[in-house]
């Protein structure tokens, strides 16, 4: 798929005010540095569509971003940020609920994990907290230009093996760079199949 126009739609502060329409939606979701900014950057050919930033938790807004005026891709509010106070986690965690819970519109969650580490015990937590809503996800593995390919391989392999024990079919997984735009491509048109096939 060709990405031949994206526009920065809204940002919301709450599920009410966010676009309406049956227009399909693939939200990102991860950790706190994890490069979900990047990502739309590079998924959509643009530098800074996506604002980036060097303190986490800055985003507690519902961001879309409208692509092709055939779908949204929605940038979510992180989780799992240390340094973040109580109210603006529980802000968070209530922007998380309302959406999983109550839009109809979203296909697929995009679980970003950062390619240099072991399967963490937040993202388990996040990945069942996603199944207990019933919004299928993919991992997309960011980073991995920040290690060499053959430990790449082989941590990707050992956090699948971790992850066999919690389920008995993985979700699908991408590896992806922001700095080459490995896995774009693959990304892309995952997302082209999945709005084929897209009935509300």
């Amino acid at each position: 798929m060709k990405i031949i126009k994206s526009v920065f739609e809204k940002s919301s502060s709450k599920i009410s005010e966010c676009p309406k329409g049956n227009l399909p939606e693939f939200a990102l979701v991860g950790r706190s540095n994890v490069g979900k900014s990047s990502l739309i950057n590079t998924l959509l050919n643009k530098k800074s569509i996506a604002k980036t930033s060097s303190k986490p938790g800055k985003t507690i807004l519902i961001n879309h971003f409208k692509i092709n005026d055939k779908f949204y891709l929605v940038d979510l509010p992180g989780y799992g940020y240390a340094r973040t106070s109580k109210q603006i986690i529980k802000e968070i965690k209530l922007i998380h609920k309302s959406y999983f819970k109550t839009r109809k519109q979203l296909l697929f969650t995009f679980l970003l994990i950062d390619s240099r580490h072991k399967l963490q015990k937040i993202d388990l937590e996040f990945m069942k907290y996603l199944n207990s809503m019933m919004c299928p996800f993919v991992i997309i593995f960011t980073k991995s230009d920040k290690i060499k390919s053959d430990i790449l391989h082989e941590k990707i392999k050992l956090y699948k093996d971790s992850l066999v024990s919690h389920w008995e079919v993985l979700p699908e997984t991408f590896v992806t760079s922001a700095m080459d735009n490995k896995g774009v491509d693959e990304i892309l048109e995952f997302i082209n199949q999945s709005v084929k096939k897209y009935t509300i």
